[in-house]
């Protein structure tokens, strides 16, 4: 059954193309989702799901089958910007098809994810749905704004409970089994104001900030690694300062730092680490993890933490032996494991909700958010049979 997925796969590659290149030529920012929501749902239709509705956030949630192993497959459709156009070789939303190769912005961040899960719910259908499964694949809003966001409204609103998760993000057609976490954080210095011309009359706030820059830099340098995720990191992404006029001494003083986290480093250890420096507390600055609070294209506002967990499986894990056996059948050789570099939903998926997740998806990582992005065709074929032979492998007794 396995190479039959493949042979399927292989069998609607000129539609899972032109589907991509459809929703590729479809800008869709964070909050502007809309329309690609929209054109995705039709396909849904048209290849025979289930169910398709599109929640209260804008997410949209393509079910098949009613059977108690609940499966979701999940891949983003909010992309980057696309920077610099001078910097790519073809238009990013007219999407080029040479050599096996799809060019576009969101090509591998991550439509031809989201498209080879459409795609492997219609192979599922076709070639015998799996007794015993209930599939969701979803189509998520506002990853690259906030990771995760739309899943903490998925499984606390929509009240969908999924048994193990699949992210399709790209993974070179590895296996993936988590990725470090990240938090957003700023840290402020209060001083006093004065006149520019007599700054001694006043306590200047940048300059309070100062030696929390450099403590900043030296606690990046020290921070330990761990297996299997490798190092945390620190660094500070913005500074800006307030004060009555530009002739005047700087009475606030803002630093944001972006804050990678690896095993064992959470939001409380990050928070105390910060707290403890001895900068920050002669100081006296305030050390605050940030909220996101933007609404959706809907209009919802649904705030969150901007922490998201580390998350990792282990080999162990039955989901993760289920996805090498699918790979395995599927394409006749071992899988290629590894972990990402960048975060993705799983950070609400396995770091929140603790439910089994695997990353598989078509294109590579450092493809995501540069100019002239691309994804090769094969992997969109390969990643298709691959998801169908999960579902089977998952409820196989």
């Amino acid at each position: 059954m396995a190479n039959d997925y493949l042979n399927a796969a292989r069998g609607v590659e000129k539609d899972l193309t032109q589907f991509l290149r459809d929703i590729i030529a479809i800008p869709s920012l964070s909050g502007e989702e809309g329309p690609v929501v929209e054109r995705i749902k039709k396909e849904m239709q048209k290849l025979g799901y289930d169910e398709v509705t599109v929640d209260p956030m804008g997410n949209l949630i393509g079910r098949i089958g009613n059977g108690p192993a609940i499966i979701a497959i999940d891949g983003h459709v909010d992309i980057v910007d696309v920077g610099e156009r001078a910097h790519w070789n073809t238009p990013p939303f007219d999407p080029v098809l040479r050599d096996g190769v799809i060019y576009g912005r969101g090509a591998s961040d991550m439509k031809g994810g989201v498209a080879s899960a459409v795609y492997a719910g219609a192979l599922l259908k076709q070639q015998g749905f799996p007794e015993g499964a209930t599939l969701y694949v979803t189509a998520t809003v506002q990853e690259e704004d906030c990771d995760g966001l739309c899943w903490q409204y998925i499984y606390k609103e929509d009240k969908i409970r999924p048994d193990v998760v699949v992210i399709t993000e790209p993974t070179s057609l590895r296996i993936y089994r988590g990725h470090r976490g990240r938090m957003e954080m700023e840290i402020t210095t209060q001083g006093v104001s004065c006149h520019g011309s007599a700054p001694e009359r006043g306590v200047n706030a940048v300059y309070r900030m100062a030696p929390i820059i450099q403590d900043i830099e030296k606690l990046n340098e020290r921070l330990p690694p761990r297996e299997p995720l490798g190092k945390g990191t620190i660094t500070i992404s913005q500074i800006r300062s307030q004060s009555p006029s530009l002739c005047a001494v700087a009475d606030g003083c803002t630093i944001h730092l972006d804050r990678r986290l690896t095993m064992r480093e959470t939001e409380e250890t990050s928070v105390k680490e910060l707290s403890e420096l001895p900068s920050v507390q002669s100081s006296e600055a305030t050390v605050k993890v940030l909220e996101y609070m933007v609404p959706s294209y809907t209009g919802l506002i649904y705030p969150t933490k901007k922490y998201y967990p580390t998350w990792e499986m282990p080999e162990s894990e039955p989901a993760i032996r289920r996805a090498q056996a699918a790979y395995t059948a599927t394409f006749q050789e071992k899988p290629t494991m590894g972990h990402w570099t960048f975060s993705t939903n799983g950070v609400a998926t396995a770091g929140m909700f603790n439910i089994p997740t695997v990353g598989f998806g078509p294109g590579h990582e450092h493809f995501a958010h540069a100019a002239n992005e691309q994804v090769e065709v094969e992997h969109l074929v390969r990643a298709t049979a691959f998801y169908a032979s999960f579902v089977k492998e998952y409820v196989k007794p």
